[in-house]
């Protein structure tokens, strides 16, 4: 009877033991796992966003393709294209959401935007005077490079420098093309100006 009980025991420990070394074995497959989908994230998903980074993780390309619209009405002599353009503009900052950017790039967007939607403001609010639209088409300009000098425009794009506007002065715009269409001289000069920087995206 001892001897039964005596084996009885062993079997036990045995089984015990065995179970143990599984769980372990188990365990170690999983942390394996664990090693290999954690090296896995690392190659393969986004780092810290950097400066440069900006550019690929905030999309501007919408209200770039409005301040186009509003380039190429005045180009056009057409007012009222380029107040279209001005008001979708408007539109595009504001429902622009910031709630993902960086405080460094929400305080790029705030230092640049209020300006930028008060240019494209009144070119959408006067749509029978080139001239007025012109002016501010100026400023937006400026504000729009900062933009897309920050974020990145969404592709190619090319500052176009006319020297003779505005009292010989001198004013710079964004065009998509290395074709000059002269917002400022409109078809009078249409293809008054020359590129003077090539800018990339991304």
């Amino acid at each position: 009877m001892k001897k039964a009980i005596f084996g009885l025991a062993i079997a036990a420990t045995s089984l015990v033991s065995c179970g143990s070394q599984s769980n372990k074995s188990a365990r170690n497959q999983d942390k394996g796992s664990d090693k290999q989908a954690v090296s896995q994230t690392g190659n393969g998903t986004a780092k810290t966003a950097t400066v440069t980074d900006v550019k690929n993780t905030v999309s501007i390309k919408e209200i770039v393709n409005q301040y186009l619209i509003i380039k190429n009405g005045l180009a056009n002599d057409n007012g009222q294209v380029a107040a279209n353009g001005g008001k979708a503009f408007v539109k595009s900052i504001g429902k622009r959401d910031t709630k993902s950017f960086t405080a460094e790039q929400k305080k790029i967007w705030d230092d640049i935007t209020p300006d930028a939607k008060e240019m494209a403001e009144h070119i959408g609010a006067n749509p029978d005077k080139l001239e007025h639209q012109r002016e501010h088409f100026e400023i937006l300009s400026k504000d729009l490079y900062d933009l897309v000098k920050a974020f990145g425009g969404g592709q190619v794009l090319y500052k176009d420098f006319d020297p003779m506007y505005n009292g010989g002065k001198g004013a710079f715009w964004l065009s998509e093309s290395k074709e000059i269409k002269n917002p400022y001289m409109g078809k009078a000069m249409f293809d008054s100006g020359s590129v003077k920087e090539e800018i990339k995206y991304p």
